[in-house]
């Protein structure tokens, strides 16, 4: 055999176990999807600069893909359904889904992607994405806790759990209403606080 044949049969077989261990690397990828029944979205944002208005987003969804180890290698992504928005006062809610805010009839869905993960100490890392509310897409960094370590419930499912929390600025994605007090200041603050609590299922 010459020894450009066996070169060639050399790199045939790099090439082809190269291939075989990023397939076997793939499959230990495990998909967490987010139990709605279990899980929280919220928000809160300064009013009249003496109080904070709460409220959230009853309905979201999401998968998070983690192979239990290499953390640098998790992704997530969620969608909001923003029309499900409660702060507890139809009047405001209804504000809040008019154009001056969320514009549900055209932006009827706030998601987030990630892109990157840094890990922390302990159970603590940074989730790096693009959230996308009222069209507009931003980068933004979700500070996250939670247990690393999957546990199982009496009926035989595997969970894992993670609150995450950011601070973003509406102006940045296009939310400019407000109106002006009397005595200086604003209505409704610029920055909001975001607060994602997840219960999450380990798919079979």
């Amino acid at each position: 055999m010459s020894r450009g044949t066996v070169g060639m049969c050399a790199t045939f077989a790099v090439l082809c176990a190269l291939g075989f261990a990023a397939q076997a690397h793939a499959q230990d990828d495990v998909t967490w999807t987010i139990d709605g029944a279990h899980s929280h979205v919220g928000f809160k944002v300064r009013h009249m600069m003496v109080s904070w208005v709460r409220g959230q987003f009853t309905k979201a969804d999401g998968t998070i893909t983690f192979d239990g180890s290499n953390l640098k290698r998790a992704s997530a992504e969620i969608s909001i359904d923003v029309t499900s928005i409660d702060t507890e006062v139809t009047k405001r809610d209804e504000h809040l889904k008019s154009a001056d805010f969320f514009d549900v009839e055209n932006h009827p869905t706030i998601t987030f992607r990630s892109t990157k993960v840094k890990p922390g100490n302990n159970d603590t890392f940074q989730l790096v994405g693009d959230l996308t509310l009222k069209g507009v897409t931003q980068a933004v960094t979700l500070d996250v806790e939670g247990g690393l370590t999957p546990v199982s419930d009496p009926w035989g499912n595997t969970k894992l759990g993670f609150t995450a929390t950011a601070a973003i600025d509406r102006q940045d994605f296009g939310i400019t209403w407000n109106s002006s007090l009397d005595g200086g200041g604003l209505v409704v603050g610029d920055e909001i606080h975001l607060i994602i609590e997840v219960e999450l299922n380990k798919d079979s």
